[in-house]
């Protein structure tokens, strides 16, 4: 993963979103970039779009990541950058959102982690908005329902939910019990529900999840990204 610093080499575009932040890497949560930026969120710093521009004239930003106490670099950034008025995320402290600037469409509190700044992202890019990543697997699951028990596979994977393909019939609103064994955390119980089909597969919606199961789905999550 190239480092978007300053002084990094420039590189042709080739990612879904283009976004700039005026923040330092401490308002950040570990990684949080370089995660987002895997998942198609490309963190610039002003410096590096600026030199992306001059070779890619077409390149346009598309969101502002701002820290609150930097707020003045953006204060008339649509007229300077020609690129009208852009929206923006505020990285703030305790207090959050302080004024009424009419471009700023959330809020995070610093250090902003990975899941704060992925959820507000979706809530501006996307039609269907998803609250946390989701990255594609090949995991076994072992399911029961109803007294009975039966071997799925887990296609995609986030901290809130899967989607699963499944030799049983799995109805809409339907509850069973999950079991799947993750690489590094091991053997990992959850409690789910059928909310949606895509067939010939049903994606599941997590229930009432335990902090360690949280975490654990989390870190695989993350190491997916990362891999």
């Amino acid at each position: 993963m190239p480092d978007f610093s300053s002084d990094s080499p420039v590189h042709a575009p080739a990612w879904k979103r283009t976004i700039i932040y005026h923040a330092s890497r401490d308002a950040l949560g570990p990684r949080t970039d370089v995660i987002l930026s895997r998942l198609g969120y490309q963190m610039l710093l002003p410096e590096t779009f600026r030199k992306l521009q001059e070779e890619h004239p077409s390149l346009r930003a598309e969101l502002l990541v701002v820290d609150e106490r930097r707020f003045e670099e953006v204060a008339e950034y649509g007229n300077c950058e020609g690129e009208g008025a852009l929206p923006i995320v505020l990285l703030t402290g305790k207090q959050g959102v302080t004024g009424g600037d009419p471009r700023i469409v959330g809020a995070a509190k610093r250090p902003a982690g990975l899941h704060d700044l992925y959820r507000l992202m979706q809530q501006v890019f996307e039609d269907y908005p998803r609250s946390t990543p989701r990255v594609p697997t090949h995991l076994h699951a072992s399911c029961e329902s109803n007294s009975r028990s039966w071997k799925g596979r887990v296609l995609s994977l986030s901290e809130n939910g899967c989607l699963i393909r499944s030799p049983e019939e799995i109805l809409l609103g339907q509850k069973l019990r999950i079991e799947l064994d993750l690489p590094r955390d091991g053997r990992v119980e959850l409690v789910a529900e059928a909310t949606y089909q895509l067939l010939p597969d049903t994606g599941l919606v997590f229930n009432a999840l335990e902090s360690s199961a949280r975490e654990a789905l989390g870190r695989f999550v993350t190491e997916a990204i990362l891999a």
